[in-house]
């Protein structure tokens, strides 16, 4: 038995958050497909969906879609503009109830996170903790989330995305290949369309194909991803969940379902990290100085840019200001397949002084 299969990772995902936290704060929308993002102004509006509900996604709709073209899709839906500060307060209510239970803890955006519950012993009381998380979330909040729960983050994050929404779904560490092998390989995070279409070239179409492919053949075609490719296919993740002290950086990242250079889901993608990285900001107690933007193109070329302010500050408008200054300098060589946010050169609040309101 593997390192990876002695470990017990459980996996939350929200369902649909902010179209969740809008239907919780009104729940006369609940069933009605409603989409979260610019104004479709009667179908010529220019901007994209952040998020939509499951009811819209009937209809085809998607994030970062064209808002024109959701509107053409489902033009009797509920649109809404993004309220990033309450879904920073519903993300910050979800996580404290996952921290409660004193589990190595891990945020990775605004709606996911890993649990570490190798220490409750056996997977019998990991559904059992997974059972109580969803009650608390559901009753406290108003809200659901779909968890997985497997021998590696890799296996608990599918999982969780296997029975949305409202899911739960438990890998067994001898059932890992029997789980992951039927399902397509676009289906393992950080595969896109590129990816999937390289392996499709190749005759992969599952996950299982690829696990059963020639090693040797996958380092041709992807070099050293190639390796970390076959073992993801078989579930294997050495990664830890990792606890967050004193940080040394606050960072966010989305990988698009397309590749994309398009200014309006560049930009619309780019201020949800912004409130994303400032509310943990503001939860962690600290002000920073440095700000850098992270793209990864087509080709999986990676490029950073960072600047420094000239002093401490919380300040969302500085981190908006210099995020999308430097997201210009990055943008439009090629199309981007990923975008991240990361915040650095801490300091600690003085409880004396007031954190800015903006």
């Amino acid at each position: 038995m593997t390192g990876e299969t002695r470990r017990i990772i459980l996996h939350l995902d929200m369902d649909s958050f902010y179209a969740s936290v809008e239907m919780q704060k009104r729940p006369e929308l609940a069933g009605n497909a409603v989409i979260i993002g610019a104004d479709p102004k009667g179908g010529k509006g220019r901007g994209v969906v952040a998020t939509c509900s499951y009811a819209a996604r009937e209809f085809g709709v998607r994030s970062a879609m064209p808002i024109s073209q959701a509107f053409a899709l489902c033009p009797h839906a509920v649109y809404l503009a993004p309220d990033f500060p309450s879904y920073a307060r519903a993300s910050a209510d979800v996580m404290t109830i996952l921290r409660a239970p004193g589990f190595p803890f891990e945020q990775v955006s605004i709606d996911e996170a890993f649990l570490d519950i190798t220490a409750s012993g056996s997977y019998r009381e990991a559904k059992d903790l997974a059972l109580k998380l969803k009650g608390k979330i559901r009753k406290g909040l108003g809200l659901t989330g779909s968890i997985g729960i497997g021998p590696s983050k890799i296996v608990a994050k599918i999982a969780s995305d296997f029975e949305k929404p409202d899911g739960l779904t438990i890998v067994l560490p001898e059932n890992i290949d029997g789980f992951l092998a039927p399902l397509p390989v676009r289906k393992i995070p950080g595969i896109g369309k590129k990816s999937e279409t390289e392996l499709l070239g190749l005759g992969i179409r599952t996950i299982g194909d690829l696990a059963r492919t020639d090693i040797q053949l996958l380092l041709a075609r992807f070099g050293k991803g190639g390796i970390g490719l076959h073992g993801l296919a078989h579930g294997i993740d050495g990664s830890e969940v990792v606890e967050r002290g004193s940080p040394r950086s606050v960072s966010r990242e989305t990988t698009f379902e397309e590749d994309t250079e398009d200014p309006r889901v560049l930009m619309a993608t780019m201020e949800g990290l912004v409130h994303d990285v400032h509310r943990n900001l503001i939860d962690e107690g600290l002000r920073f100085r440095t700000v850098t933007v992270k793209v990864r193109y087509t080709g999986f070329v990676t490029k950073t840019r960072a600047q420094s302010v000239s002093h401490h500050t919380d300040d969302i408008r500085i981190i908006s200001s210099t995020a999308f200054s430097l997201l210009g300098d990055l943008a439009g060589e090629r199309k981007i397949r990923l975008l991240g946010l990361r915040l650095s050169g801490f300091e600690s609040r003085d409880s004396r002084q007031k954190t800015l309101e903006v």
